[in-house]
């Protein structure tokens, strides 16, 4: 299985990985798909943290 994997760049890019990641979910670790699930769940990470930032909570005093 070739693994063809792209940076995520626009928000379809985005969409497309998180349907793959669906797809992917329960892949045995080590195997060809656990690989692609462990690369584009980073990918997403990534994308997710420059996009979607979570501010920090609000501290309280």
């Amino acid at each position: 299985m070739i693994m063809k994997i792209k940076p995520i760049k626009t928000n379809a890019d985005y969409e497309a990985a998180l349907k793959e990641i669906e797809q992917l979910w329960g892949a045995s670790y080590g195997s060809p798909e656990g690989d692609k699930l462990d690369v584009l769940a980073t990918l997403v990470e990534a994308y997710e943290e420059e996009h979607y930032p979570i501010p920090p909570p609000e501290r309280r005093t």
